[in-house]
C-alpha cells in the first residue's frame, strides 16, 4: 500500500508532535508511532523546561550556564537561539493547554537544577513531561488534518538508494522520499511518501542495559538516517544521570528528578556522609557529568551498589506537594523519602549527540528535518544542562516548521519510489536469535562503554560488536522483516557509532571521560 502526505513526522515526543501543529494547518501531515502516542521519553521526562522568565535571570545567565556545562564544545550560535527563542515557546505552550505550576502571586514556580546560576525551571509538580505530552496530544487528536498511525515501525527512510543509485556519505545531493513502513496488523511493510520528513524519534538509552529510557528509545531514527548516508555527530556524549532509584531488575530505572537537588536534597556515601564538596565547590548541584563520575567514584571506593540521597531535613509536606510520583513510588518500594534516604544510582538517561542538523533542524538530506534527542543541534555540547532538553525541542521543531512551510512548495511528491522488497526471505521462529543480542549488547555498552571509559575497554566492545552486527545483518537479510529484528539493527548501529566516536577523542572532556587521557586537551 501507498500512502501519500505533505509531512511526514516519524515519532510523538514534544519535537514531532509541536512540529505537527504548526504545520497542519497548510498539508496533510501523518505521525508515525512505533507504540502508542502517549510513549516517548518526553512523557517521563520529570523535571522541567528551562527558560528565562524570572526578572532577575536574562538570556546570558543561562547561555553561560550552558556553555559552562557543556564544555567547551556547544555551538554558541545554536546555544544563544534556544536560550532567547525559548520564552516565546513557553507561551505557545501555554496557549495548547499546558498547566505549568505557578506561585500565589500566579507567577511561575520555579525550580533550581544542577549547573543553573538562577531558578528558571518551569515544571508541573514532578511530572512535567507527562502534562505536555497531555496538552499536545488533545490538540493532536483534534486536528483534521493529522492522520496517527500507532504501532507502525519504521523501517528505512527511502533515497536515491531504493531508486538504484549507488549512495554514499559523500554522494552530493541525497533526497528523503518518505518512509518504508512496518503495518502492525498487516505485517506488510507499507510505502509513506511525503514532501517532507521530520526524524524525531528520541533517544538511544535501550542500548545499555540499564536506562531511564522506555523499551522504545532504541535509536531508530539516527541509525536510519545513518544508513540512508546522512551524517551524525557527538555520538560519544552519552548523559549519564546521577540519580536513578537503586531498584534491582526495574527496567527502564525510574528517575528521581534533578530538582530535587535543587529544592535541597543531599548526596550522601552508604554511611550517611556528603561528598560531593570533595568533587566540585558547587555540591550536588553540580554538572550532570560530574556528579555522575563522583557518584561512581565514592561507588567504588566504598564497594556499594548505590549512594544516597537524603531529602528528610526539608519540611515533609512541601516535599509531598512538589514531588508526588516520586514519594509513592519510593512509599511503594518501602522508603518514606520525608523520613528515609533514597538509594540512587547514577544510569543512561540522556543522548547529547545525534543526526546532524543546521539552525533550521534541516540534517545533510535534503527534505529531511530532525528534531529532539535524535538531532545534534551543538546546544548541549558535551553535557547537556538540566531541562535544556524539551525546550531545545520545541525551539528546533518550530524553526524546522517555518523552513519546511518556505520551501514546501517548491518540492515534488516522488511517486516512482518501488515498493518494499522481501522476495527471498522467510519468517524467523527463533525469536532467541534476536532477545540474546539485545541482551548482549546492553551489556557490553553498560561495562566498556559506560561513565568512565578506556581504550582496552572500547576496543574490546568494538571487537564483540562487530560479531553481533554481522550475525544481525544476516539475520536481516534473509528474515522477513519485524520490529524485533529492526530494532536490534538499529540498537547495534548506534552502539558502533557511540564506540567510533569515543575511540577518535583522545581526551576526557564533559560526558567522555577516559581514563588513557584523564585531563582535557586544551
Amino acid at each position: 500500500m501507498v500512502r501519500k502526505f505533505d509531512f511526514i513526522v516519524v515519532g510523538s515526543g514534544i519535537a514531532g508532535m509541536s512540529f505537527a501543529l504548526k504545520v497542519a494547518d497548510k498539508g496533510k501531515v501523518a505521525i508515525l508511532c512505533k507504540s502508542q502516542l502517549v510513549e516517548s521519553n518526553t512523557n517521563l521526562a520529570q523535571g522541567g523546561v528551562a527558560s528565562v522568565t524570572s526578572p532577575i535571570d536574562d538570556f546570558e545567565k543561562h547561555i553561560q550556564d550552558t556553555l559552562i556545562a557543556g564544555d567547551g564544545a556547544c555551538d554558541e550560535a545554536a546555544v544563544r537561539k534556544v536560550v532567547t527563542e525559548a520564552p516565546a515557546q513557553i507561551a505557545e505552550l501555554v496557549r495548547w493547554g499546558v498547566d505549568f505550576d505557578r506561585n500565589e502571586k500566579n507567577e511561575f514556580d520555579l525550580h533550581k537544577e544542577g549547573g543553573h546560576s538562577e531558578f528558571r525551571i518551569l515544571h508541573h509538580k514532578d511530572s512535567t513531561g507527562a502534562e505536555i505530552q497531555r496538552a499536545l496530544m488533545e490538540r493532536v487528536r483534534q486536528h483534521p488534518n493529522i492522520e496517527v498511525f500507532e504501532g507502525c515501525f519504521a523501517i528505512d527512510l527511502i533515497t536515491q538508494h531504493h531508486m538504484g543509485w549507488d549512495v554514499k556519505h559523500t554522494t552530493p545531493g541525497i533526497e528523503c522520499y518518505g518512509v518504508y513502513v512496518l503495518h502492525p496488523k498487516t505485517r506488510h511493510v507499507h510505502t509513506f511518501l511525503s514532501k517532507v520528513t521530520l526524524m524525531a524519534t528520541g533517544g538511544i538509552g535501550q542500548i545499555y542495559e540499564t536506562t531511564t529510557n522506555p523499551p522504545i528509545a532504541t535509536g531508530d531514527g539516527i541509525a536510519m538516517v545513518y544508513r540512508a548516508k546522512g551524517l551524525v555527530k557527538d555520538m560519544e556524549f552519552v548523559q549519564f544521570h546521577p540519580t536513578s532509584l537503586y531498584n534491582p531488575g526495574e527496567r527502564p530505572s525510574f528517575l528521581i528528578t534533578e530538582a530535587m537537588r535543587g529544592y535541597g536534597a543531599i548526596l550522601r556515601t552508604v554511611k550517611g556522609e556528603e561528598f560531593m564538596y570533595k568533587y566540585d565547590k558547587r555540591g550536588s548541584l553540580a554538572p550532570r557529568d560530574i556528579v555522575a563520575r563522583s557518584i561512581d567514584a565514592e561507588m567504588k571506593l566504598a564497594g556499594s551498589d548505590y549512594v544516597y540521597l537524603d531529602v528528610t531535613h526539608k519540611d515533609a509536606e512541601e516535599t509531598k506537594k512538589h514531588f508526588p510520583m516520586i514519594y509513592d513510588k519510593c512509599l511503594s518500594l518501602g522508603i518514606d523519602i520525608t523520613k528515609d534516604y533514597i538509594p540512587v544510582v547514577p544510569c543512561e538517561h540522556y543522548f547529547c549527540g545525534g543526526i546532524k542538523v543546521d539552525m533550521n533542524a534541516r540534517t545533510t538530506i535534503k527534505n529531511l528535518y530532525a528534531c529532539g534527542e535524535c538531532s545534534c543541534t551543538g546546544l548541549h555540547g558535551a553535557n547537556r544542562l538540566a531541562s535544556n532538553s524539551l525546550i531545545e525541542a520545541i525551539v528546533y521543531a518550530d524553526s524546522a516548521a517555518k523552513d519546511a512551510l518556505a520551501n514546501i512548495g517548491h518540492i515534488r511528491l516522488n511517486e516512482d519510489v518501488p515498493l518494499w522488497n522481501d522476495e527471498g526471505t522467510s519468517l524467523n521462529e527463533e525469536m532467541v536469535l534476536i532477545t540474546q543480542s539485545r541482551k548482549e549488547v546492553g551489556q557490553i555498552m553498560n561495562n566498556y562503554v559506560g561513565i568512565v571509559r578506556s581504550n582496552l575497554r572500547l576496543k574490546r566492545a568494538e571487537d564483540r560488536l562487530d560479531i553481533l552486527y554481522r550475525e544481525a545483518e544476516d539475520l536481516f537479510d534473509r528474515s522477513v522483516v519485524t520490529r524485533e529484528i529492526c530494532e536490534l539493527r538499529n540498537v547495534i548501529t548506534v552502539a558502533y557509532l557511540v564506540i567510533k566516536a569515543a575511540q577518535q577523542r583522545k581526551e576526557s572532556r564533559g560526558l567522555h571521560y577516559t581514563i588513557d587521557y584523564p585531563d582535557k586537551i586544551q
